[in-house]
């Protein structure tokens, strides 16, 4: 029977598929890392879980071949054809050796064995053999890894648990549109715990400041932002990125953060950004 490569076929898709995206404008596609999850999710816990027979659609990243395949183990250098072809010869049927991988939640990372899984998905197989390391993680990951998504869910993690958040007030809910608001609210906690205990006059725990800080003046300015309306004034803004801006805001007016309340700071947001909104629309009629 004749040899036939699938190598170039897969090539060139690649290649095509790089090109539109670059025609197209969207970012290139990846094949995620775990060296970089593992950075990102301070991933310690392991355990071997010995040979399982896996879900070659379940499979999809890599420990450290990135830049040989994208996200579909299409291979994206022609330096990678010789490992491919010599595999696709050996293995006509792709009853490969076990291949290694990293188990997180429900999807696989590969270890060793990234050239078999390029041939299995180009082939289209539903099922390889693997040497399965399970990695503990809370975050929820997928098929579809965001690694902008993984970091976002990473830092809110941390906040909750750094803050005491996670004990006092679990179902607490807080949003950014980007992750480091989890960092400058974290500052924020501890500067309330601060002046909390000058005032009080004793050492409190985490969790009881977080309780504090989240019932008394969270809560409160959250209450503020909805009744004024801001999230309509300032759309694509979060409760949380505006209850930082408010903040931000009363510094900027009063460094020693006055008397004036978060409310009603709020209010005078508000009334501010309205007044702005209905200043540019004037300017806009006066220009028709």
């Amino acid at each position: 029977m004749t040899y036939s490569s699938s190598f170039s076929k897969a090539h060139r898709k690649e290649k095509y598929r790089r090109l539109a995206r670059v025609v197209g404008g969207s970012r290139p596609a990846p094949l995620p890392s775990f060296n970089d999850l593992r950075t990102r999710l301070h991933l310690f816990q392991q355990a071997y879980t010995g040979l399982h027979t896996i879900e070659v659609d379940k499979i999809v990243g890599t420990v450290d071949r990135s830049d040989d395949f994208d996200r579909d183990f299409l291979p994206r250098s022609p330096q990678t054809r010789e490992r491919w072809e010599r595999l696709e010869r050996a293995f006509p049927s792709l009853g490969f050796p076990p291949i290694s991988v990293y188990k997180v939640n429900d999807v696989y990372f590969v270890i060793d064995g990234n050239h078999r899984v390029a041939l299995a998905k180009q082939k289209r197989a539903e099922f390889i053999d693997a040497e399965v390391t399970e990695i503990h993680t809370d975050i929820e990951i997928d098929e579809d890894i965001d690694f902008e998504k993984i970091i976002y869910l990473e830092q809110a993690r941390r906040f909750m648990l750094e803050s005491g958040l996670e004990r006092s007030r679990p179902m607490a809910r807080i949003d950014f549109s980007h992750p480091h608001g989890f960092v400058e609210l974290l500052d924020i906690v501890k500067a309330h715990g601060y002046d909390l205990m000058i005032e009080r006059g004793e050492v409190l725990p985490p969790h009881e400041i977080a309780a504090d800080w989240y019932d008394r003046v969270y809560l409160p300015a959250v209450e503020s932002i909805r009744w004024e309306k801001l999230l309509e004034l300032e759309p694509g803004s979060t409760e949380g990125d505006l209850f930082l801006w408010i903040l931000q805001r009363r510094r900027k007016r009063d460094p020693q953060q006055g008397q004036q309340s978060l409310e009603d700071a709020a209010r005078q947001a508000a009334q501010e950004q309205e007044r702005r909104i209905k200043t540019r629309a004037l300017r806009a009629l006066g220009r028709d």
